[in-house]
């Protein structure tokens, strides 16, 4: 199909999920989990060529851990779609409701956006978290995924369209119509993304998920509007008042459980009257874990063998086993650091001072914002959304992990008996 076609077949079946019940969907799911969970060995030998391939060109271990499929993140991937089962669907949902003066009911209800686009990298189990949020809430969904994924998102989609096909032919519905509620653009040329970003005929919304050079090439070159999820230059900020062992144990897992994820702590900013206490056994830590610590001045004079961090270090997202290392001398100039140089992903304060703590989550421009806790919770899956579309960075629309009631608009509905206006 050429796109112009795949983007018919979006829009028809569309408005065909507008009238599919909650039921259905939640029924039709529950097969397409199933039928992951069935298929895993198919999904990790298509999955074995994505990383063989990966390996031959060089790509870093904490990018070729993204792209890696096991059984346990297959099943991760049904409990997704089991938990998206479990909540609520949006559709349809009265947000307001109001009685004028006139007798009019004016209503505010949720409903689909109509057709939405991915594009993104590296990451197979994306391809069944979108599916999976987009179908619940009545939206089809057309994905571009990265050439170094594309036999895994390939086998991926092609396990959920026959699910949906055979379900379809149980409950007496139009297969055709509910299998392209999924499609999948296997042409990984840069020619043909940027065709798919000038779309907007059917098209409703686009949605990158990918390094900053991907996010920026969408909203740059796409005439359909975009929800901008965002890279994780994300810090821990160790407060004068931090429980040292608390601070050492968050940030071991902020940045080292996984290294090539967006809400990984890349950067780490710790006060001054707390530096010589903090920072050794950090590091000691980090490097056990083969963690490079890229450190300021005051943080070398403390510990040896830094390497030195230049102005550049501590506004990036290493993916990587690498951190930065800022030393503060109050909390404002934390704050102040941490939003020049952040990408509005998500930042922790470890700190058994209350007031720091509320002022931290009020001045921090950020989609979430933590006190003692790893940013690694920035999570649909951890938020109790069952999965996410992507960590929205932006702040019209939607922000934070977008999950069902994120991937919805509003339209307003009137009841009247006979009014007209003067």
């Amino acid at each position: 199909m050429t796109l112009n076609e795949m983007g018919a077949a979006a829009q028809k079946t569309s408005r065909f999920l507008v009238k599919l019940g909650q039921d259905h969907k939640n029924a039709a799911l529950g097969r397409v989990a199933r039928a992951l969970e069935d298929q895993a060995q198919e999904l990790i030998r298509a999955n074995e060529t994505d990383i063989k391939n990966a390996c031959e060109k060089g790509m870093k271990e904490s990018l070729i851990d993204r792209l890696r499929l096991t059984t346990d993140r297959i099943n991760s991937m049904a409990q997704g779609i089991d938990q998206i089962i479990s909540l609520n669907d949006p559709v349809g949902e009265i947000v307001e409701s109001t009685l004028r003066p006139n007798g009019l009911e004016i209503c505010k209800k949720r409903v689909p956006l109509g057709v939405i686009g991915i594009i993104y990298e590296s990451r197979p189990n994306v391809t069944a978290d979108a599916f999976g949020l987009c179908f619940k809430t009545g939206n089809a969904v057309i994905l571009k995924g990265g050439s170094d994924a594309i036999h895994s998102n390939t086998a991926i989609v092609s396990v959920i369209r026959k699910a949906l096909e055979d379900y379809a032919k149980e409950a007496g519905l139009d297969g055709e119509l509910l299998k392209n509620s999924i499609q999948l653009i296997q042409d990984t040329s840069r020619e043909t993304a940027r065709a798919f970003m000038r779309l907007n005929q059917y098209v409703d919304v686009l949605i990158p998920r990918g390094g900053a050079g991907l996010i920026r090439t969408v909203v740059e070159n796409s005439t359909i509007p975009v929800i901008e999820t965002g890279t994780g230059n994300c810090h821990v900020y160790v407060d004068e008042y931090a429980d040292i062992d608390m601070a050492v144990k968050i940030i071991e897992n902020a940045k080292t459980q996984r290294t090539g994820v967006c809400n990984a702590c890349e950067s780490l900013v710790i006060h001054k009257n707390i530096l010589k206490e903090a920072l050794p056994p950090i590091c000691e830590m980090l490097k056990r874990h083969h963690v490079e610590i890229r450190g300021d001045e005051a943080a070398r004079e403390v510990v040896e063998g830094l390497v030195p961090a230049t102005e550049e270090d501590f506004g990036t997202e290493y993916l990587d086993l690498i951190i930065s290392v800022k030393t503060v001398c109050s909390l404002d100039e934390a704050i102040d650091h941490i939003n020049t140089h952040n990408t509005k992903h998500s930042e922790t304060i470890i700190t058994k001072d209350y007031n720091h703590a509320r002022r931290f989550l009020n001045e921090i421009d950020a989609a979430a914002v933590y006190v003692n806790a790893s940013t690694r919770f920035t999570d649909g899956f951890e938020f109790g959304f069952g999965a996410e579309i992507g960590i929205s960075t932006q702040k019209l629309h939607a922000r934070g992990p977008m999950g069902l009631k994120e991937l919805t608009t509003t339209k307003y509905i009137i009841y009247g008996d006979g009014q007209i206006r003067g």
